[in-house]
Formats: C-alpha cells, structure tokens, sequence
C-alpha cells in the first residue's frame, strides 16, 4: 500500500509516545511505502487535493526495561514532491487539536479526494462535525451528567447542584484548560470567565465522578470495535489522569459495561466515517470520543506485548 499521513512537525513527535509513529512503524515493517506532510502543505490542482509529500524512513523503537527506546536520529525525510493524494491507498489526517480554521480548510481540501480510489482516515466531514467534547452527548445513556453552556449563572447552579464539576473547553486537548469547579470557590468567576473569553463562548461542564482519582481508561476503537485499552492514573496534586500531565499508566481490561458503551457508540462511528477512535471513560461512563488525533498504543504495546499498529495496518490493508 501507499500511505500519507497527515501530522504535526515529525521533529515534535515522541517515537516512544506517539500512535502516528507506531502506525508508520507498523507499516513500514509489513513493506508498505509510506509518506508524510503537513496541513500548510496542501494544496488544490485542478480540482485535486494535492500534497508536497515526503517519503519517510524509521528507525524502530526498542523495548528496554519495560520502557520505548528511541534511537537520537530515529527518521529520515526525503525531499518533498507534490503529488495528488488520491494517488495514495490511504490519506491518514493526524493532526493535533485545536480544530481552528487552519485544520477546518485542510478537511475542506481533504474532501476532493476521490473515495473509490483513496480512504481518508477519519473522514473529513467526520472530523468537521464530531467536536470531541460534544459529540458524547448524542450518547446520552452513557455519559455523564453534561450541560454545555458560556452562561456563567447556568454554569453556576449546575456546579451548586453537582456539589462539584469538571469543566473542559470545548477545543482543547491533552487535558488542557481542564478545571475541577466546586460551590463557594472564591476563584469562581475569574475561572469561567477566562474559560469562556467573558461569556463568548461555550464550554462542558460535566459532573465530578469520584471514580477519576482511580483512573481515566482510553479504550482504542477501530471500526467501533473495541482493541485495546489503558488505564490513566492521577498522580501528585493534580486530578487529571491525562498522559501529558504526568498521569501514571496502567494495564487495564475492557470491561463488559465499556463493551456495550463500544456497541452504543459504533454505528454512528461507522456512519460519521469515524474509523480510528480513542475514547475515554471514567467510572463506566463515557466522558470524551476523541477523533482528531487518539493516542495510546504505544502504551497499551508495552504493557499488554502485543502490536496495535499491526492490527490496525492490517485491518487497512483488508478494507482497501
């Protein structure tokens, strides 16, 4: 196969963290090529979405003590060529949030892709309309109690009535500008009213699930179908379980409750063209489906032994 993924600054990636880089590793270890860019580099010819592509080569990561080991000069880049990207097997759009007017026009020119000949992996249109934050609440059965506002009395009495909430802009990633609200904080007003830039634009608000403090499960789904899993542990003082702010990691099963949240998710998963997806869930419900850029499976390698990145190759070459 011939595949181009679409990602941040390749010199900005953790070979030891980062799920683009294990997919790319995967698939160049089962003998496929393999092609990157950026999404300032794309570009519409004659009706085509096109692309300065830039063959890559990776040197794979080691497992060590229980621990990635990345060689200092782990990738090598070719010269760029701009090439149609319907030329390609598969287009993988794999950039981080925000999903700003920048990543908005890239999905516009990723729609001129011809689908008989090229898969886009998540769909652009998916991608568009599944913000990662409010699309759980089309799952209502699952999901924690949710309001979506920029009102800061509504934002208030939900607090009041909760007895404490988490509050998460609508945009952010990683566990950025994630805040734990709580009745008579003295910081109330300042801290909704900088998370809502003075009331202009809305945020989550979700009920404060206890069950956080043992750990924020990131269950990996391809094609709705549940692969693999990792637990995200809080540790120190801050109550965010997420990877980039130090959370602890941990093997974790799947349970049956998070298979039938899977099963609840997956035909509005197939039907959005949502095929890789990352969500997350807290204490058996579901608080996040995350689209745009879902990590995890280097982690879930390196506990489990096994090779997402294979399976999830594999299961693309079979769908071309």
């Amino acid at each position: 196969m011939k595949l181009a993924f679409i990602l941040d600054p390749i010199s900005k990636l953790d070979p030891g963290h980062d799920t683009s880089v294990a997919l790319i590793e995967a698939a160049q270890l089962m003998g496929h090529q393999v092609w990157i860019t950026q999404a300032n580099q794309l570009t519409i010819l004659a009706g085509k979405a096109c692309a300065h592509l830039q063959s890559v080569t990776l040197k794979p990561v080691r497992l060590v003590d229980g621990l990635w080991q990345a060689e200092s000069n782990w990738y090598e880049v070719q010269n760029s060529t701009l090439m149609a990207l319907e030329d390609m097997d598969a287009v993988w759009m794999r950039i981080d949030p925000p999903v700003n007017t920048p990543y908005l026009y890239a999905t516009y020119i990723l729609d001129l892709i011809d689908p008989e000949k090229t898969l886009v992996i998540n769909s652009p249109s998916g991608l568009r309309n599944a913000n990662e934050k409010v699309y759980a609440l089309q799952f209502t059965s699952v999901i924690p109690t949710t309001i979506v506002s920029q009102d800061k009395g509504v934002i208030e009495k939900f607090v009041a009535d909760q007895g404490a909430a988490v509050l998460k802009p609508l945009g952010g990633k990683a566990g950025e500008g994630i805040l734990f609200l709580k009745p008579g904080d003295r910081n109330f007003n300042s801290l909704v009213e900088i998370s809502t830039k003075q009331g202009q634009e809305p945020v989550m608000v979700q009920e404060y699930l206890p069950a956080a403090k043992d750990g924020d499960k990131r269950i990996i789904l391809l094609e709705g179908k549940p692969i693999g899993a990792v637990n995200r542990i809080p540790t120190g003082k801050d109550f965010r379980g997420n990877m980039a702010v130090g959370g602890r990691v941990a093997q974790v099963d799947i349970t049956e409750k998070e298979k039938e949240i899977c099963q609840t998710l997956a035909p509005k998963l197939q039907e959005d063209g949502l095929f890789f997806v990352g969500i997350d869930i807290i204490g058996g419900y579901l608080t996040e489906v995350n689209v745009t850029s879902p990590t995890g499976i280097r982690e879930i390698d390196r506990l489990n032994n096994v090779s997402l990145g294979k399976e999830v190759i594999e299961w693309l070459a079979a769908k071309i």
